[in-house]
């Protein structure tokens, strides 16, 4: 197959899609290890604005109302900082905070505010104007870098993605019960996503797609990085 001649200084870009617990994140972030490029997380630029949100006491049902001044005033920023970006909130580095059980809950929420939307366009874009960046979220693919070399579509089973979600909060062997009940969450939040009418969770017509439930978190990483190294031309 003929590649693309490149247009980016930097490299492509990489778009990983998908779910909540299909291991968006941490796959994109060894991607860029293993390839020298850099990671956007825009889920982090979401879950930074909730957290903040939340923080100001700001009424979630309120949310939709928000105007790019009251974003302004929450004051969150991602400062790139070494092969990544850390998200600030006043100044105080919020990348644990952003992570917590009840972010979690709010973030579709915050997403699919179009204000919110409008807001962060243009910084993640700018992100990746020079290429050579790995950015994850559920729609980096088909709205934010529709033009992305490489887009690829991360699934895997419910089951396995509330495990994979526990384990991040913490919970090294989740119970039977509490992995059903994890699962049937993000499968709730699967429906926010991919039905809201602000750039829902779908998966680009030109998406490779990558199933990760039976995958080693390194032959994920690989399958990735292989087709990456294709569309680069080597």
């Amino acid at each position: 197959m003929t590649q693309p001649k490149l247009n980016r200084p930097d490299g492509i870009i990489i778009a990983l899609d998908g779910p909540a617990g299909s291991g968006k994140s941490s796959t994109a972030r060894a991607v860029a290890e293993r390839l020298g490029y850099r990671h956007l997380d825009s889920g982090a630029f979401y879950r930074a604005l909730t957290w903040a949100a939340l923080r100001a006491n700001i009424p979630a049902d309120e949310w939709t109302a928000l105007t790019p001044e009251q974003l302004d005033a929450l004051d969150v920023h991602g400062a790139p900082e070494g092969r990544s970006y850390t998200l600030t909130v006043s100044g105080w580095d919020v990348s644990d905070a952003i992570r917590t059980p009840e972010v979690n809950a709010h973030v579709s929420r915050m997403a699919a505010v179009p204000a919110v939307r409008e807001w962060l366009m243009d910084a993640l874009r700018e992100a990746g104007a020079r290429g050579g960046l790995v950015a994850d979220g559920r729609d980096i693919g088909t709205v934010v870098f529709p033009d992305a070399e490489l887009k690829a579509y991360l699934v895997a089973a419910p089951e396995e993605r509330a495990r994979r979600r526990l384990r991040e909060q913490g919970c090294g062997d989740p119970s039977a019960e509490n992995v059903r009940a994890e699962a049937r969450r993000l499968l709730g939040r699967d429906e926010i996503d991919a039905g809201r009418p602000v750039a829902p969770l779908a998966e680009a017509a030109d998406a490779v797609r990558i199933d990760t439930t039976a995958l080693s978190f390194e032959a994920q990483v690989e399958a990735v990085v292989r087709l990456a190294r294709e569309r680069a031309g080597g």
